[in-house]
């Protein structure tokens, strides 16, 4: 483990019975950088549903149908999930789990075209 420096941002540890939550792309980084400029206590909200009841299905947490229902990665596929970080907003996760740990594999600061 590097030496920390003073100032360092302390991250969050996760419970035993907490899911991992890592970005699968670097769209995806920036995607949630900028909801959390814009949305923060929405987007706390939603890394608190998403480190401990991503497969829940909720109305604002939920797999996606059809085509985009699945993704491959690394050889295995996935179900894809959408999770809205505020039920009246247009702001969208698209995550999958692998064992767990969420990846956020993009984050769309509005309503993606895909599922319009």
């Amino acid at each position: 483990m590097a030496a920390a420096k003073k100032g360092e941002l302390v991250p969050r540890p996760t419970k035993k019975t907490e899911y991992e939550v890592r970005f699968a792309t670097t769209n995806a980084r920036k995607g949630w950088q900028d909801l959390v400029a814009t949305i923060r206590n929405p987007m706390t909200e939603a890394w608190d549903f998403l480190t401990r009841t991503p497969l829940a299905t909720t109305p604002t947490n939920y797999r996606l149908k059809g085509e985009l229902g699945v993704i491959e990665r690394g050889g295995t596929s996935h179900e894809r999930w959408q999770h809205k970080p505020t039920a009246k907003g247009t702001a969208r996760i698209w995550f999958y789990v692998a064992e767990h740990t969420v990846f956020l594999e993009q984050v769309h600061t509005s309503h993606p075209n895909e599922t319009k």
